[in-house]
């Protein structure tokens, strides 16, 4: 069998990255590796030399942590030169620079520790998934971005970092209220991805029992424990050369995150009552609906944990803050649904479009889905109605005043501040009080005015304490 020639640029000159990665690839016996180090200050080398001399199927640029800031103009003149898959690796960057990387044609980037799984994988499916890609590329792009509706910049940002995402195989972290779209988001990445052969496995972490959430990712074997009767396969197996997609990522426990985060540097895992090590090549896809921040700083996601799953973030915006997009997807759900309940509904009536404009739309694109699905619905045909899409405060008697509206906004905005607070306080109403400035007495108001119970943050944050001290 033919060997596979791979080029190493090796830029940083102190650390071992290139010694371990050409070790890595030489081990395979099927590679043929030319180490080639470049001296600090050669801004730009002439790649193309390189290239020509040696004919590479594959390069690998290994970025010292000085030149990480300069790589998108490091990586820009080789796609120039070459016409070649690079992988891009380096110790440490930041999200803005790896997706400007990706923008300037890197194939995809890889942070230590560096292992034979997060490699190889990686290099054959670049070399082995060209071919075809070509032909399908434009078809699959098109439907895989077709149920992801809106032209508004805010949305149109983060479509846009769809393909960039796609193509490389780095963790990626999806955030954004309920019901913005993480998991089409997630879905697309697959679709569009080299792993859209294998399978997308979605899994809400908030639904796995606290106890069974390790099983359940990495699977048992047979009386690992008390009413484990047969082996299962894990999460983490099923996914094997496709995508896990774990929603709510903040709510899998501390122990859990640990085993996680084991399995997302090495590629290695354990099933319960096992003892022999598995390894898998799965990328991960995270998504939260809370401020992750303060996830972290109240203890209910380890650190470590999200650095490694924040390598490539995603914000979604609510749909309060793309209101120009709220007709352009309503238009979209009624045609769906007039087609799947055969109805002839046409379209929505001036005071209704004025309604859903001016609703706040706290459940986001789902929630405006379900309204507009419900009033197709129950529709005789014609137009939709303000009245028929039942949304809070819009009926008999019209939209709801200025002074109305605003109100709750104004209440919705104090209940999530105080419960953020308390979150990052632990439950303790002084130091909240303390910390927003207002006295205790005035707080307490707050509190009892919006029916907040500070015992239960301080139950939030206490079992993960403990966990983490175990």
């Amino acid at each position: 069998m033919d060997e596979t020639r791979v080029l190493v640029l090796n830029l940083d000159t102190e650390e071992e990255l290139g010694t371990t990665l050409r070790e890595i690839l030489e081990r395979n016996g099927r590679i043929a590796v030319h180490h080639q180090m470049v001296e600090p200050g050669e801004w730009k080398p002439d790649y193309s030399a390189f290239v020509e001399c040696y004919d590479p199927a594959i390069v690998f640029l290994i970025l010292s942590q000085a030149l990480v800031e300069h790589s998108a103009r490091l990586v820009q003149p080789f796609r120039k030169s070459a016409d070649k898959p690079l992988i891009v690796v380096a110790s440490h960057s930041e999200p803005d620079q790896i997706f400007e990387m990706l923008k300037q044609g890197a194939s995809d980037f890889i942070t230590p520790p560096l292992t034979r799984e997060s490699i190889l994988p990686r290099l054959w499916r670049l070399l082995h998934g060209l071919e075809g890609r070509a032909e399908s590329g434009v078809a699959r792009h098109a439907e895989s971005l077709r149920k992801l509706v809106g032209q508004s910049k805010a949305f149109v940002d983060q479509l846009n970092r769809i393909p960039l995402v796609a193509r490389c195989d780095a963790t990626v972290l999806i955030s954004g209220e309920t019901g913005t779209g993480k998991e089409l988001f997630a879905r697309a990445i697959h679709e569009l991805s080299p792993r859209s052969k294998g399978r997308f496995v979605a899994v809400n972490c908030g639904a796995i029992p606290m106890e069974l959430a390790e099983g359940e990712l990495f699977g048992h074997e047979r009386g690992a424990f008390t009413g484990a009767h047969a082996q299962r396969k894990g999460l983490v197996e099923e996914a094997n050369r496709g995508t896990l997609f774990l929603d709510e990522i903040d709510s899998l426990p501390l122990l859990a995150q640990v085993k996680l985060l084991r399995f997302l540097q090495e590629k290695e895992y354990r099933p319960l009552g096992s003892p022999n090590t598995r390894t898998a090549d799965v990328r991960v896809i995270t998504a939260t609906n809370i401020d992750v921040e303060n996830a972290v700083r109240s203890g209910r996601l380890r650190h470590d944990l999200y650095y490694r799953l924040n390598i490539l973030p995603i914000v979604l915006p609510p749909l309060r803050e793309r209101r120009d997009d709220i007709l352009l997807l309503a238009g979209h759900f009624l045609t769906r649904y007039s087609m799947q309940f055969e109805k002839a509904v046409c379209g929505f009536t001036p005071e209704a479009r004025e309604a859903m404009i001016l609703h706040p739309w706290p459940g986001n694109v789902r929630e405006l889905e379900h309204a507009v699905a419900r009033a197709v619905a129950m529709s005789e045909g014609g137009s939709v109605s303000a009245a028929a899409l039942q949304l809070a405060g819009v009926g008999g008697e019209g939209i709801q005043s200025f002074q109305a509206a605003k109100a709750k906004v104004v209440s919705r905005f104090e209940r999530a501040y105080l419960e953020g607070l308390l979150l990052a306080c632990e439950g303790n109403i002084s130091r909240a009080a303390q910390a927003a400035k207002k006295n205790r007495r005035s707080f307490w108001e707050l509190l009892r005015k919006h029916r907040i119970d500070a015992g239960r943050f301080r139950e939030t944050v206490k079992p993960a304490l403990m966990e983490r001290a175990g």
